[in-house]
């Protein structure tokens, strides 16, 4: 099995602060809608054959006035990969399965529609290769330009800030990524999605662990700007009804294509954590 390193203690570390960051910051949006909805935190261990320390993770979800349902999952897993699996994975093999990986994966599901339902997730994996993956898209049932570029914009300038051609890449990868083909349509309104930043040395996962860093701290800063703008809009019974109808193609992009999902069943995950993207309701017309 591939040992766990001090950068993968790095990252795990900064996942769970981020965790918890984003959590108060969710639960002080709710305290001002005169909500005291508060994350239930649920500790679940791996469980792997001949394996002593499989690692775990945390769920913490939230159902509120505002959020109707949010999850924010952190993990630190460490074990092989089942044969046939491993080859799927960049820089594992049937002969070389060993991994270890942490990262955070939030989803929320929001009680008004006119609020964007949001993804985001950052992560780090060790097989023969080291490497950050991750990104945020927005994900609204009633699209509003002016939400939709500030989300962008700020996810550019962190791009930017880093390598001029990220942001040209990596929105161009969660296009092709969040993409439903037995529908034909996009999730949402996209966003950046980026994976294999290799880490071969010190310097190249300080690097990266940076880039990953300050998309968590982007994250953070702009998506709470956007609940508070609209959580407050009336909204109609048929916006409504168009909400839940994009819940279910989220459902089915989660159930048919995510390859986070995937990983997280093939791994032994929590049941639970790994579907906690779901929405709470849907409806297929």
């Amino acid at each position: 099995m591939t040992d766990w390193t001090p950068h993968t203690e790095q990252a795990r570390l900064w996942f769970e602060s981020l965790r918890t960051r984003i959590c108060t910051a969710f639960e002080a949006i709710e305290a001002e809608a005169g909500s005291q909805a508060k994350f239930e935190y649920t500790r679940w261990d791996r469980e792997e054959e001949g394996n002593a320390d499989p690692g775990g993770g945390t769920r913490a979800v939230m159902k509120g006035q505002v959020f109707e349902k949010v999850g924010v999952n952190v993990s630190a897993v460490h074990g092989t990969f089942a044969p046939g699996f491993a080859a799927s994975i960049n820089g594992a093999s049937e002969d070389d399965p060993g991994f270890t990986a942490t990262g955070i994966s939030l989803v929320a599901h929001m009680a008004n529609p006119h609020v964007p339902a949001v993804h985001m997730n950052t992560r780090f994996l060790v097989t023969s290769k080291a490497w950050f993956g991750g990104g945020a898209d927005l994900n609204p049932p009633l699209p509003y330009a002016q939400d939709t570029d500030e989300f962008h914009t700020t996810l550019e300038d962190v791009c930017d800030a880093h390598d001029p051609s990220y942001y040209r890449l990596f929105k161009m990868a969660a296009d092709d990524y969040f993409y439903i083909p037995h529908r034909k349509v996009h999730r949402g309104v996209g966003g950046i999605f980026y994976d294999h930043l290799e880490c071969e040395d010190d310097e190249s996962f300080a690097e990266n662990f940076a880039f990953t860093r300050e998309v968590g701290e982007a994250f953070l800063s702009v998506y709470p700007r956007l609940v508070r703008r609209r959580l407050d809009t009336v909204f109609t019974p048929g916006q409504k009804q168009t909400q839940l109808e994009w819940r279910g193609r989220y459902a089915e992009f989660n159930l048919v294509y995510d390859r986070g999902t995937l990983f997280g069943l093939k791994t032994g995950g929590n049941i639970e954590a790994i579907l906690m993207s779901l929405p709470p309701e849907a409806v297929w017309s």
